[in-house]
């Protein structure tokens, strides 16, 4: 895959948070300029940071719920070849604690961000013909795990990235979403602070045994925006070391197997 983004232009939201740093790195490796965007001044950071392993950024420091903000920064980049949209927050664990605030927050920084950034770059890929949108979608997005703003934030973005896909086939635009399971990066250092076996309790949910590593979530990114996936749009792919395959500990309990 080595190089294959060579002089391509990739949008990633939520560049500064944990999976969008690794994004950063990952298609810059792969030659990319990356247009990092992100509400935290942080993003700034990775011009110097990733810069001195020769990786292009440019940064925008944009709350992507704003319309023209998010518009003017699309337009600073120039042409964008692939956008990916990786940004999201949960601030609600639990209904009984969401108020109708945090809910539309919620929706807002996961749902509202996706399509405002989408929108923003669909005129130019129209324009040529061409594009790649990559949504950061949750297994969330599919069953009731708790976080239940985020969650239906995520589901939303499965019906957002299958309508791009359907309008959009005809201008040779794809958009295909991603749903990564428990993710291992710096936002669970809170909760490993409360309990250091968290995460070790967690795997006994996964099928393979073990959490998703963020390498893992932009490789799969990368085959979608990558010539390799040219027929693939409107696909929905979890990346979660089969959790959403079934209820491997209900499986065992019922069997009374281990396996």
């Amino acid at each position: 895959m080595s190089g294959q983004f060579a002089g391509k232009t990739i949008a990633i939201t939520g560049a500064a948070g944990g999976v969008g740093q690794w994004l950063c790195r990952f298609f810059g490796e792969e030659g990319a300029t990356i247009a990092a965007l992100d509400r935290s001044e942080k993003v700034h950071e990775l011009v110097d940071t990733l810069g001195q392993d020769g990786i292009t950024v440019r940064p925008a420091q944009v709350e992507l719920i704003e319309t023209e903000a998010v518009e003017t920064a699309i337009a600073s980049f120039g042409q964008v070849d692939v956008l990916i949209n990786n940004a999201g927050i949960s601030t609600n664990p639990t209904l009984a604690n969401t108020t109708p605030a945090s809910w539309r927050a919620d929706m807002a920084a996961n749902l509202d961000a996706a399509f405002t950034c989408a929108h923003a770059v669909l005129p130019q890929m129209v324009e040529r013909r061409a594009g790649n949108i990559v949504n950061v979608g949750s297994v969330n997005g599919l069953s009731a795990l708790g976080d239940a703003a985020y969650s239906a934030a995520k589901a939303g973005m499965i019906s957002l990235t299958r309508s791009l896909a359907q309008e959009y086939g005809r201008y040779g635009i794809r958009a295909n979403i991603v749903l990564p399971g428990t993710v291992r990066t710096p936002i669970w250092d809170h909760r490993i602070a409360k309990d250091p076996d968290v995460l070790k309790t967690l795997e006994r949910w996964y099928p393979l045994g073990r959490i998703v590593e963020p390498y893992e979530v932009a490789r799969v990114i990368a085959f979608l925006a990558s010539d390799a996936a040219s027929a693939v749009t409107g696909a929905v792919i979890p990346v979660d070391n089969g959790l959403t395959a079934g209820n491997i500990v209900m499986a065992r309990e019922l069997t009374v197997e281990e396996f």
